[in-house]
Formats: C-alpha cells, sequence, structure tokens
C-alpha cells in the first residue's frame, strides 16, 4: 500500500483547477464531477485521462457513482476533493435564489465521505463558510473527528503561497491515515505580481478594448462603451482608480458623484509590482472590481485572468461566451495552490 500512487475524485471539478495541480504532484484523478454542463469540454480536453460526469450530487446515487469511478471504500490512497461553489458565503452575493443553491453542498458532500470513507479529504472554500452562523461546517468536523480523521483548518492568503492575487480562502485537510496531518507551509516569493506574470514582455501583445482571439491562446478582451473608455484614458497608469474623474458630473457613476470613500475599485487599474485583486467571474469587466489593465484602455483578457490563476499558457478553456469562460476561470482554485495542497498530502 505504501508504494501505491495516491488517487483523487474531484467534486465540484468546474474547468479542472484542482485536477491540474493534483496531478502535477502525481496524484491520479479518477474522475471529475460537476453540475455545469459548461465546463465539460473544457475538463474533458485537458484532463482526458479523468472521466468527466456530469451530475448534480445532491441526486448522484452510489450505485451510479461506483459505476463510473470504480472506487472502493476505504481506500487509504483514496484522496476527495470538496470545493463546492460557495455563492450562499461568499461576500460577493448573488440572487438569493441562486445563491441558496450552494447552502448544503458540503453535507452533500459528507455523505460521499460517509459512505467510502477515504484516506484524505480536502476542503477549500470562502472565508464565511467558517464564520458564517449559518455555515454546515461545524457539523462536517464534528463528522470527520468521530470519524477519526486528523484535522487542520485555517483562513489562508493565497498571496502567501506565491499566486499573485490577493484571494483569502478557507482550507481544510484531513486524513484518517495520518496521525497528523497539516497544511501547506506559506512560500513565499518575490515573484508573485501582476507584471512577474502578465506584462507584455512576457507575451500578452497590446490590446484594444473588444478584441478577440480565435485561437486557443484565448487573448480575449470584454468591449468597452465610449463612456468607459473615456473612464479608463483618464485613470492613472499602474493602480489609478476612479477618483480620477469623480468630480466630472458626465464620467462619474451617478451613485459615486462626488463620493471619494467607496468603492474605489471599481473601474480601477491592478497594479505592475502588486499582487492582482481576487480574480472572481466577473474580471473581464471593468465595472464589476480592479480589473483594468495597468496601462492599456481595457479590462484584462481571458488569458490574463488564467495566468493570474496560475493556468499554463497551454491550458485550454472551452466555452461559447466571454462571460462561460470568465465563469469557469474565476470558480477555479489556482492550480498552484491545489499543487502545494497535494504535494503536502503525497510528502505525509
Amino acid at each position: 500500500m505504501k508504494n501505491k500512487p495516491f488517487k483523487a475524485i474531484d467534486f465540484f471539478c468546474g474547468a479542472g483547477g484542482m485536477t491540474t495541480g493534483f496531478k502535477k504532484a502525481g496524484v491520479s484523478v479518477t474522475a471529475g464531477i460537476d453540475i455545469d454542463f459548461n465546463c465539460k469540454d473544457t475538463y474533458e480536453t485537458n484532463h482526458p485521462e479523468s472521466k468527466f460526469i456530469h451530475a448534480d450530487i445532491k441526486k448522484l446515487t452510489f450505485n451510479e457513482f461506483e459505476r463510473e469511478t470504480k472506487i472502493r471504500k476505504k481506500d487509504d490512497k483514496m484522496i476527495f476533493i470538496g470545493c463546492s461553489p460557495c455563492q450562499y458565503f461568499s461576500t460577493i452575493r448573488t440572487k438569493k435564489a441562486k445563491s441558496e443553491e450552494s447552502r448544503n453542498l458540503l453535507t452533500d458532500f459528507q455523505r460521499f465521505v460517509k459512505e467510502y470513507t477515504p484516506g484524505y479529504v480536502v476542503i477549500e472554500n470562502v472565508p464565511g463558510i467558517l464564520t458564517s452562523k449559518e455555515s454546515p461546517l461545524n457539523n462536517f468536523i464534528n463528522f470527520l473527528k468521530n470519524n477519526h480523521y486528523a484535522i487542520e483548518y485555517k483562513l489562508i492568503r493565497m498571496e502567501e503561497f506565491g499566486i499573485p492575487q490577493s484571494r483569502k480562502r478557507f482550507l481544510l485537510l484531513a486524513s484518517r491515515v495520518s496521525k497528523y496531518i497539516t497544511l501547506p507551509k506559506e512560500t513565499y516569493s518575490p515573484h508573485n505580481t501582476v507584471s512577474d506574470y502578465i506584462h507584455p514582455n512576457l507575451g500578452f501583445p497590446k490590446l484594444k478594448a473588444g478584441a478577440k482571439d480565435f485561437s486557443e491562446k484565448l487573448h480575449t478582451v470584454a468591449n468597452l462603451s465610449d463612456t468607459n473608455l473615456k473612464r479608463l484614458s483618464l485613470t492613472e497608469k499602474n493602480g489609478g482608480d476612479r477618483l480620477a474623474y469623480v468630480n466630472n458630473k458626465k464620467l462619474a457613476i451617478p451613485s459615486q458623484f462626488k463620493n471619494s470613500k467607496n468603492f474605489k475599485d471599481t473601474y480601477g487599474r491592478m497594479k505592475w509590482d502588486a499582487p492582482a485583486p481576487t480574480i472572481t467571474t466577473k474580471f473581464f469587466s471593468v465595472s464589476n472590481g480592479r480589473f483594468a489593465h495597468p496601462e492599456q484602455n481595457r479590462a484584462i483578457s481571458l488569458r490574463e485572468g488564467a495566468i493570474l490563476q496560475t493556468f499554463e499558457h497551454e491550458y485550454i478553456f472551452k466555452g461559447k461566451s466571454i462571460q462561460s469562460i470568465a465563469r469557469q476561470i474565476g470558480n477555479a482554485v489556482p492550480p498552484k495552490m491545489a499543487y502545494a495542497i497535494a504535494k503536502q498530502i503525497v510528502n505525509s
């Protein structure tokens, strides 16, 4: 058993961020499961050796699960990865009815852990899952302890692991095999800034807003209205924000006219010498955060967003629209973080 390779099943796999990092660490990812059919082509294109299972785990039966994965129970070398969608506990709230769907996904995931008792369990989620009074996390942790899993968890900042963005997340590792399990240690790096990843000198040609790239490089940018182009043209390069035109009644957002205190990141530019903000599903839009290019009058491209998420340049994203692909990228766990998690388990 000691020399057998680790295996994993990536629940809520999305575009495959966790799968990518775990594979790089030498873990064989048996399958990825997701309810979102839009990520199927992306996942299968990049991970042909892993089976994509299009399913809602609320409805997925154990018989179906076993048929698709050929899993066996109490496998000491099996890792269950459960990075469930987290809109309900996120500070970036969507419509209540939509976010409600993600409220109890951790409990649904627990059903599979209970049935198959894998050797290891990984949870990555928004910080709110730890702090919310409505969170199922405490029940999940008690369940793991009662089933003889050693556990460690805390809130982490991904920039402290060499990820080029300010991204605070909840991380939990649990092991039924090892008496002690520890989270990966921070790996501080001076090379985790926007400039280190998406500078034009690194192969990102200058673009105008609305430029389309139909190759697999996907250096595609959303279009901008004339008003937004004027706003960006006035915004100071390398970290400027909307205060450049806050007193201009024609250009300021009406609710922010002469208001210099709130929502400074909206329409703001990234800084070359600092990590990017959290790459969300709306990173293609300058109106949804500090997603404007440090110098050019546009939002960052799809490929730039993927690179800031630490996907390789060769990673292929499939989708029918900018919105669809950006959603896959923004929802992913950065592969570099996934690799650190997987190595921690493999080395344990």
